[in-house]
């Protein structure tokens, strides 16, 4: 069975949209933004293009990256960093909670009004589904994450401590940079949406700068840019 391009109804290239919806979702910059920069290339498409084409192929693009990544990478079983951040939507306060694992690459985030244990049940839930049981599970002093291990028999594996979460922290910095370039999320669904994709995006071009040299940074950059471009060209 001859699979079809998603591209097919689209009169612009798949080269240009992919562009659109990386810059829009790897670097902080505004729809308007991503416009402009697309003008000076000598690309005339209106923000709203950029829009739709973000919600059409984002989720598209971050699907296959995870399906690519999942099959070639090692285990994500050995240590997670589980996280949560507020995030304001309509003035209401939400949780954004992620899970990070040993390397920094962003596991699964996932959106709840609550950050009480029937959250985090939840979340561990989802999480142990598509990875499995990790190792050790380093979270904050939060009783949710307690009260939730225990339910599922994985209390042993909760670590805590004042500094052993700074892989997760750390994590947030790109998530928080972007969402005050989009002006914050009107609701929860765009929010949860936007935060699997960037995820999933940021992994894809995560290349851990500071732990290769310059040489073995600028191929691995140039891999992951690769790859990109080849997304749904066959």
């Amino acid at each position: 069975m001859i699979k079809r391009s998603p591209f097919r109804y689209f009169k612009t290239s798949p080269e240009v949209i992919r562009l659109a919806v990386m810059l829009y979702i790897r670097v902080p910059l505004s729809l308007r933004n991503v416009e402009d920069l697309l003008h000076e290339r000598g690309i005339d498409v209106s923000h709203e293009a950029v829009r739709y084409w973000w919600h059409r192929f984002g989720p598209m693009f971050a699907a296959e990256i995870r399906k690519r990544r999942i099959s070639g990478m090692k285990s994500s079983r050995w240590r997670w960093h589980l996280d949560e951040v507020f995030v304001k939507i309509n003035g209401e306060r939400h949780y954004l909670w992620r899970a990070v694992d040993h390397e920094g690459e962003v596991l699964e985030s996932f959106v709840t009004k609550t950050r009480d244990k029937a959250a985090a049940l939840k979340f561990l839930r989802k999480a142990m589904r598509k990875h499995g049981r990790p190792e050790v599970i380093v979270t904050d002093r939060l009783r949710s994450y307690g009260a939730a291990l225990k339910e599922l028999g994985a209390a042993d594996l909760q670590e805590t401590g004042r500094w052993t979460n700074n892989r997760a922290e750390n994590s947030h910095l790109p998530f928080r940079r972007r969402e005050r370039a989009m002006l914050r999320f009107r609701r929860m669904r765009s929010l949860q949406k936007f935060a699997a994709v960037h995820a999933s995006v940021s992994n894809h071009f995560n290349q851990e700068r500071s732990l290769s040299t310059r040489p073995n940074f600028k191929l691995n950059r140039a891999a992951a840019l690769a790859e990109w471009r080849g997304l749904f060209a066959g």
